[in-house]
């Protein structure tokens, strides 16, 4: 009898354990385990990459052996302070696009969140049957490695001198540079205004750039004020060009009299390094039936660009902008090593593309 109790506590706990188990979702965690299908498979290693397990996911590869660690890993979670180092992977979608009793393909919508925003990531993958389990095969791909080499520096820079505290109080300081608005044209998209168009730093110094917009009612009072925000290449060398899109989201057209364009210009320090080669362009429709611009970006100094940015401006055949697309990359750019870009753009706007121009800008982790 003083056993009982004892006994019949200790079952209790292990009755407990089992339901708060069941409940926390720990049978579906062991049954994925057993990746008895090619859809478990996947959402398995997903899920280990999701909560960054990385040895656990790199293991569930079909083809561990032949894919190294570090690119598995730079693969899903970035490397060199690029975009992806600092997203988190919120969620996936998968759907099974072809499937036999030994292999299926699987294509994936992966959605990252990140500081500039939402960032989304398309693939298709082969997963196939071992046994009673069904693995992942992930592409064989590599770290990128910069072979050594000297790269000569003989670009331009500008550096600032200010005014400094024991300076004259009547010294000024330099002026702002001369920027002007090239162009302006106000588009009605379903949900919202879109004002799209160019800006050109006419000064022989750089300039911080940014444009605003202010939608006027009929009566002249003020209905709406935004900025280009990051859609516009900030940092304009002296004659450099940059396209803008400032959005209104909600706005219509018939609620609005007249727009109000500003440019304001700070003077800034800038160099012409690293310079950023746009190649290989193309407009193309992706497997989603997602119209996109594509190319290739190509670092040619030797320094690492680490999330690089790039806004689009498409024109009809009269030369006009007719939109302003933009796009982080979620890899960093190594020097002399090529990395693809995709900007998309709307399934009506596409035919109407004559002709299109890519700036490039980006953001370095140590820049100051």
């Amino acid at each position: 009898m003083k056993y009982f109790v004892p006994l019949l506590i200790t079952a209790a706990t292990v009755v407990l354990i089992a339901i708060a188990w069941v409940n926390s979702g720990g049978m579906e965690r062991e049954r994925m385990r057993s990746s008895r299908t090619s859809e478990e498979a996947v959402r398995l290693l997903l899920t280990q990459a999701q909560a960054r397990n990385w040895d656990r996911a790199h293991a569930l590869l079909a083809n561990a052996s032949d894919v190294e660690k570090s690119a598995f890993v730079a693969d899903l979670a970035g490397s060199n302070g690029s975009l992806l180092t600092f997203a988190n992977l919120e969620n996936f979608d998968l759907w099974p696009l072809h499937k036999t009793d030994r292999e299926a393909s699987m294509r994936v919508k992966l959605h990252y969140s990140t500081a500039v925003g939402p960032l989304e990531d398309v693939r298709d993958l082969k997963v196939q049957h071992e046994g009673e389990t069904w693995r992942v095969v992930w592409p064989t791909t590599t770290v990128a490695r910069v072979a050594p080499q000297v790269i000569p520096v003989n670009y331009l820079r500008w550096d600032i001198i200010n005014r400094g505290a024991e300076d004259d109080w009547g010294v000024q300081n330099v002026d702002s540079p001369q920027v002007r608005i090239l162009s302006m044209n106000a588009l009605q998209r379903p949900d919202r205004i879109v004002i799209v168009g160019e800006v050109v730093n006419e000064d022989t110094v750089p300039a911080y750039v940014n444009v605003g917009a202010t939608l006027l009612r009929p009566d002249g009072s003020t209905f709406a004020q935004e900025s280009s925000f990051d859609k516009i290449s900030h940092t304009l060398l002296p004659k450099q060009v940059s396209p803008y899109r400032i959005d209104f989201p909600e706005a219509r057209m018939n609620q609005v009299k007249s727009v109000r364009m500003d440019v304001k210009s700070l003077l800034v320090a800038a160099s012409a390094d690293p310079v950023i080669e746009v190649s290989d362009q193309r407009l193309q429709t992706d497997a989603l039936g997602k119209n996109l611009l594509l190319g290739q970006l190509l670092n040619q100094s030797g320094q690492v660009v680490n999330i690089p940015h790039v806004v689009a401006a498409y024109y009809d055949d009269s030369g006009k902008v007719i939109w302003v697309s933009d796009g982080y990359v979620d890899q960093a750019l190594l020097p002399q090593i090529p990395v693809p870009f995709a900007v998309d753009l709307p399934d009506d706007v596409a035919p109407k593309v004559h002709n299109y121009h890519v700036n490039v800008n980006y953001f370095n982790v140590n820049r100051s």
